[in-house]
């Protein structure tokens, strides 16, 4: 099993670097039959934290699309039955056309890591269907809030 090794220095000083978050209630139909959350739902949290992350960031106002290149997810706990979540989501790397997005599930209640995962995004302009160069205004939004510079 490949091990987390994005999560650096350590799992305090990585989980701290987070400033966007929404919260999550395990449904039923996101249980396998002990009542744990299904390994399948874990990216679907992702993605959904990834679109609000993106729409804080005012991406939807922008003539692009964003696609998936890769994504993983390192599972660390169990989570139950309409037990709350808490998803942090944050851009780790910011590149050309690129950008590395981190992910850190954990139950509201306690902080308990259940799940943590990493994923590339490349933006894509929606007439020619290429990679295209992030644009100013994002990246310069995406600098503010992570507090980081290009790579």
């Amino acid at each position: 099993m490949s091990r987390a090794t994005y999560i650096q220095p350590n799992l305090e000083e990585w989980t701290d670097k987070f400033h966007f978050f929404t919260n999550i209630r395990i449904r039923y139909c996101e249980t396998d039959m002990s009542g744990h959350l299904n390994n399948t739902h874990h990216i679907v949290y992702f993605e959904q934290g990834r679109l609000e992350y993106l729409e804080q960031l005012q991406f939807h106002h922008l003539p692009l699309t964003a696609v998936t290149a890769d994504i993983c997810c390192h599972y660390h706990s169990e989570a139950f039955l309409r037990e709350e979540l808490k998803l942090g989501v944050r851009t780790a790397r910011l590149g050309n056309s690129s950008l590395d997005l981190e992910y850190c599930l954990q139950t509201a209640a306690d902080q308990r890591l259940v799940a943590t995962g990493r994923g590339t995004l490349v933006f894509i302009d929606q007439n020619t269907k290429k990679s295209t160069p992030i644009p100013d205004e994002l990246r310069k939004q995406i600098e503010m809030v992570e507090g980081i510079g290009t790579a």
